[in-house]
Formats: C-alpha cells, structure tokens, sequence
C-alpha cells in the first residue's frame, strides 16, 4: 500500500485517489527562457517514477505538466536578443524535451502553455473578483490573502509575520504586502491579451490553478514540484484555488529536495550551476556519462532528502551501472543448461517484495535499488554454477521489470552514449560499444593482463578517469572486465 509524505498535512499517508481506478496528478513545469539544469532534471525524474509506479500498481494516470511561457524573464530575453517571446519559447520547450529524453522521462499526458489557457485565466480571476477575494488596481489584479483565512497552511506560515519577500512584489497599492497579481497590466513593449481590466497578461500563480483545474477537475488527487516551489507558489495556488470554488484543491502534495554542488547550493553566483545539458557536453564527463548514469544517480538519494552532485558521485553511479549490465551480459551468453536449485524463484520473490516494500514507503529509490542489488550479487553468484537458459531469461526479465518502474535496465547492452576515441597506452582505437562477446580484439593475453593491472592501479590511486578509458577500450575489443567485491578484477573475450 503506497504511502507519500504530504506537506499539507506534514506526516506520511496512505495514498488513496479519488477515483480507485485512476490518478489525476499535476506538476508544475519549467518557465521556458533558458535551458534546463540538474535540479530540473531531479524534479522530472522523482515525478516520472511516481508515475511510473503508480501506473505498476493498475492505476491510469493522467499527468498534466505545465510550461510557463510568458513570464518576466522571457521577455527580458526576447529583449536581449531581439527577437519575439515565442521564438524564445519554442527554443527552450524544444531543449526541454530534448534533454528529458535523454533522461528517459516519459511526455506527460497533457503539457499546456499558458498562452494557449488565457481564457481560463480571465475567467478564474473575475470570479475571485466577484466573491470579493481579489481586486483591481490600475489594469493590475490582486488576490487580497486576507479573504482567505488558513492562508499558510502549506507552508506552516502566519500571515502576520509574513512580509514582502523573494518573488513577491513589494507596491504600495496592495492591501497587504503578500497580496499577489492575478493579472498584470502589459506595458507597451510586452504581450498582452485583452481582459476587463485592460490589455495584460497572467500572473506567475493563477496559470497553474487555471490549467491543472481545466485538465484535471477543481479537486484532484496530487500536486507536486520543488520545494523551492512551497511558498509562495505552491501556497498561493491553494489560496486562489480554494477560494475560487469553496473545494480542496489537492489532495496529496508532494515536493522534492534540493540539489547540491558538492555540498553547496547550487547557484551561478558562485560557478557551480550546470545545465542538463552541459553535464553530457563538458570535455571530462563527455564520455563517461549517459542518460541511464544520470537517471541512477538523481535516483540513488531519496527524493524528499538534499541530493548532492559531484564528479565521484556519477563515476560511482557509472561503476554501479557497469556491475549490472556485466551481469547482464553474461545472462545472454550460453553457458549450458545446467539447473540452479530451487533458491532462485525464493531470491526473485525476495526482490520483488523487498521492492514494492520500498517503493510503497515514500518512493524509497534508494532502497528499491538496495534491494536490485541484493539480486545482482546472489545471482552473480548462481551464474558461476549454472543456469539454464529458461532461468537466464528470467533473470533478465526480473531486472527489466523491476528497473522499469525506475527507468533503468531496459536496454540489451551498455551503451557509452555513442562512438569516441580513447587511448591504449600509445595507440587509439574506436570505442564504440558491440555487443557482449564481440571478439574484435587483437590483443594477446598478456596485453590485455597489462591494461587490466594498469587499471587497478589507476584505481588505487583514484585515477578514476584513466582507469574508465581502460575499461572502455578493452570492451572496444570485445573483453569484458568483472570487479569483484574484494576489489580484485577478471576478465573475459
């Protein structure tokens, strides 16, 4: 039975949708002026897991993403490099899904603009006008935080000892300073949409209770985003919301944490902010790290908890991926059809409840992983007595079924993300990687004995770079290298 931390009400519940046979879930999207970075890509993926498990358990979900595509900093960028909003827009949503594809996140069900919901948005806000909670100033409309009494209840804040803060503007036409726009007046340089408080456009809240009420009802069963995003979004959404139709708004909110650049926050203040992007384009990561590695990584720390992002933390995540897909590779070869005995169908049943277990307890990643690679070892173990091919088989489709639900394990071989050149001692081969057992290789024995002990030295002394251009050059020759628990290595053509 799925529990999930919900902040409204501060503790872990168990999760039970309004409708038993179907999930209406809404996560607040990116606002499209620049490309995505790693903390995008942690929110994306904890939210297209939750998905993915809930469609696991016989749920149809409907999951409705958002993209902010008229905001302040759109149009600043429009103006910085003189072309339309809309070109800016199209550009990055077309990154967006350039870069979550890398990651394996599945499109959501729906992915509105809240150009295309202005309409709505009016219609919201004159109907916080008419029940007296929202006023006009001057072509500019505000929700007035006073006509909503448990203002804070998301947050846990009291509204007399909230003042103007981050993303709030401070105006002296406000009844109170955490009164926020509804609509704003256009000037004339900006885009604007006729309303009947003049030419304008939306304020940065009331498009994601427009949308997400327009797609998936005035109640519906989850509502998620950053932490970042708590107060005042996530708050102000409640507070528009509920006040709008007198009905809770959502019914389970969860949020992710934040991510970290080794163990400072990340920020381009201090040069320690990465875009999805530049993690697979920066020179030293360029032919280390995949979408898979990623995905492994931002999945290896539970998502409710700091994540920390380093070099060594994706090199381990690397390691970790290539302890599973050396086992897969062997679960492919033929070994004969010797039978294990009857332990495997315990150690698979083992798995699978040990993996629901976690997942049902918050989507504990980390532990769900934990218990992949308890599999992983007691079936490294069997292999070297034997299993028939029937048994190989569903090995692999253990892990395949199990790594779906996280978005791991799908692919039949451990692709480095596409052809490079790597070094061997003086020489360069290409490193593209073949099939499992390929026998490219011209190298003796004794070569390939050398590279091996090179590599564990380079791992000794942490020289974890070099020792992966090893690595790869040696599967570039068909030898695949097993690292055995004791830090000993052997190897196979």
């Amino acid at each position: 039975m799925l529990k999930l931390f919900n902040t409204l009400t501060g503790r872990q519940e168990v999760f039970e949708p309004i409708d038993p046979n179907k999930v209406r879930m809404y996560v607040c999207g990116v606002t499209v002026y620049d490309y995505c970075h790693i903390g995008h890509a942690r929110s994306a993926l904890v939210f297209d897991v939750l998905r993915r498990y809930l469609e696991s358990c016989g749920y149809a979900v409907i999951f409705v993403k958002n993209f902010t595509d008229v905001d302040d900093k759109i149009i600043k960028r429009a103006n910085e490099q003189g072309t339309s909003c809309d070109t800016v827009t199209d550009k990055y949503i077309q990154a967006y899904h350039e870069d979550m594809g890398k990651l394996g996140v599945k499109p959501a069900t729906v992915e509105p603009k809240a150009t295309e919901h202005i309409g709505d948005i009016i219609r919201l806000t004159e109907r916080l006008v008419s029940k007296g909670m929202a006023y006009a100033v001057d072509g500019d409309v505000y929700f007035e935080v006073a006509q909503y009494p448990v203002y804070g209840r998301l947050s846990k804040r009291r509204l007399e000892d909230l003042q103007a803060g981050a993303r709030v503007d401070v105006d002296e036409r406000k009844r109170h300073p955490m009164d926020f726009a509804l609509w704003k007046s256009s000037k004339p340089s900006e885009p604007g949409w006729e309303s009947p408080w003049g030419p304008g456009r939306p304020g940065w809240h009331i498009e994601c209770s427009a949308m997400s009420m327009q797609h998936l009802g005035e109640t519906f069963d989850i509502h998620g985003g950053g932490m970042d995003l708590i107060f005042p979004h996530h708050e102000n959404e409640i507070a528009q919301s509920c006040g709008a139709t007198g009905k809770e708004f959502a019914r389970y909110w969860v949020h992710n944490g934040f991510v970290q650049v080794n163990k400072e926050k990340m920020s381009k203040s201090i040069g320690n902010f990465f875009t999805i992007r530049e993690i697979f384009e920066k020179s030293e990561w360029s032919e280390e790290v995949t979408g898979e590695i990623l995905r492994y990584f931002l999945l290896s720390t539970h998502y409710h908890g700091p994540l920390d992002f380093s070099d060594q933390a994706l090199k381990e995540a690397k390691n970790a991926l290539n302890g599973f897909y050396d086992l897969f590779g062997r679960l492919a070869e033929s070994n004969g059809s010797a039978p294990s005995d009857q332990s495997l169908d315990q150690t698979l049943d083992r798995c699978q409840v040990a993996f629901k277990a976690a997942m049902d307890d918050d989507l504990n990643t980390p532990v769900a992983i934990a218990a992949l690679q308890g599999l992983r070892s007691v079936v490294n173990k069997l292999t070297e007595k034997g299993l028939s091919s029937e048994e190989r088989k569903r090995v692999r489709q253990e892990f395949r079924s199990l790594g779906n639900v996280l978005g791991l394990f799908q692919i039949d071989k451990w692709q480095f993300g596409g052809p490079s050149v790597v070094p061997i001692g003086q020489a360069k081969v290409t490193s593209e990687a073949l099939p499992v057992g390929a026998k490219k290789s011209g190298l003796t024995d004794t070569e390939i004995e050398d590279l091996l002990r090179e590599r564990n030295e380079a791992r000794g002394k942490k020289q974890f770079k070099r020792a992966d251009e090893i690595r790869q050059s040696l599967a570039a020759h068909g030898i695949i290298i097993e690292d055995k628990p004791d830090g000993s290595s052997r190897w196979k053509r």
